[in-house]
């Protein structure tokens, strides 16, 4: 009966991906309209080593009128970079007032020096496809408000797997693709494209100043401004890669998310994320008790439950990944692998969140003591 009882519930939170990302949706074709003016902002602090692959992407595009470097107080050859590759940079955290956090200012920086009808505002670890701009455009010709893309997560070294299971909870728990309005609207940071006038009727970054999760905030700025939020997944179109600088950036990054975006979520869609994750925690350590139990002859029923459990974690965690990143064959086969990443990263986060209230991301402290927006203080 216990056995029974598992198999539900494993099959319950086996349905979780289904209802969460049924609405996946990716870019749509370039349209053929008029041309808009467009600007692109690049909020960008040590970013030195990402930036030309960025730049060479939007290289030549007829989409952009204005490419914007904002240098945040880098550290490194920032500024360099972007202006051997054309960017025209400026300079913004020497001036940043007091309560702005430093990727809002940035921001608020560069849109104030361009003048294009739409912005763009990118990451500077994103990349872009030929056709990407001219399809941004067209899904925001068909959406208006705010259009945002969650890119498709380039992986190249080994430790980059570690990601996995934090690429899946950031698609599910976002509520962004179950294809339904909800009362929390959701927008992913590294890709939003706005019309100037939509940008300025919700506040913009102004609006967002103090806020950690700068694009979650204006997601909520444009719906209370009786604007649309719409996301996409990158797909074909729009990739990055977050941490090429080694295990420990992976870290503090994922660190810094979770402690800045607990609060954030829907939370039906973080109660059934949990849910599933949870399932498959239960599916590692009931195949591992299997294994020990066929190793000592005592296998029976159940050990054929966590037989057949493990592959459908696997197939399914594979389907997940497929949309959210290009994740090697045995990052899902092997499941439980980045399964402990998550888990210890998420516990170190916890320690942080709870214990000092605070994280660093970038050598500035993010101080999560004082209220559930969260606000830099550096």
């Amino acid at each position: 009966m216990a056995d029974l009882g598992i198999a539900v519930v494993l099959l319950v939170a086996a349905c979780v991906p289904l209802w969460l990302l049924r609405d996946v949706r990716v870019l749509p074709g370039a349209g053929r309209g008029a041309r808009p003016s467009l600007s692109v902002v690049v909020p960008a602090r040590d970013e030195e080593q990402t930036l030309p692959v960025l730049l060479a992407s939007l290289e030549g595009s007829p989409w952009v009128d204005e490419l914007v470097v904002v240098d945040d107080d880098s550290s490194d050859r920032t500024s360099t970079v972007a202006a051997a590759a054309g960017a025209r940079v400026v300079v913004a955290a020497c001036s940043r007032p007091e309560g702005w956090t430093g990727k809002a200012w940035a921001c608020h920086t560069g849109a104030e020096a361009t003048t294009g009808d739409l912005l763009l505002f990118l990451d500077a670890d994103t990349a872009l496809a030929p056709d990407a701009v001219a399809r941004l455009v067209a899904a925001h010709e068909l959406h208006g408000g705010l259009v945002s893309v969650q890119p498709h997560h380039r992986t190249v070294r080994a430790y980059e797997q570690a990601s996995a299971y934090f690429n899946a909870v950031a698609l599910m728990a976002s509520a962004a693709f179950t294809g339904r309005r909800t009362s929390r609207p959701m927008a992913f940071g590294p890709c939003l494209l706005t019309s100037r006038a939509d940008y300025e009727l919700a506040g913009g970054h102004r609006a967002v100043r103090g806020a950690i999760l700068d694009d979650v905030s204006l997601a909520r700025a444009y719906d209370a401004a009786g604007l649309p939020v719409t996301s996409f997944t990158g797909g074909d179109a729009v990739s990055m890669r977050s941490y090429p600088g080694g295990p420990g950036q992976l870290v503090a990054g994922w660190s810094k998310n979770i402690a800045s975006g607990a609060g954030a979520a829907s939370p039906l869609a973080s109660l059934a994320t949990v849910l599933w994750i949870c399932a498959h925690h239960v599916v590692a350590l009931g195949a591992a008790g299997g294994l020990i139990d066929a190793f000592r002859g005592g296998a029976g029923p159940s050990t054929l439950l966590w037989v057949a459990a493990w592959p459908v974690a696997a197939v399914q965690l594979r389907a997940v990944l497929r949309t959210a990143g290009s994740f090697r064959w045995w990052t899902w086969a092997l499941f439980p692998v980045p399964l402990l990443a998550f888990d210890l990263v998420f516990a170190r986060s916890a320690m942080l969140t709870v214990v000092r209230r605070s994280v660093r991301w970038r050598g500035r402290p993010v101080d999560l003591r004082r209220d559930r927006t969260t606000r830099e203080t550096a």
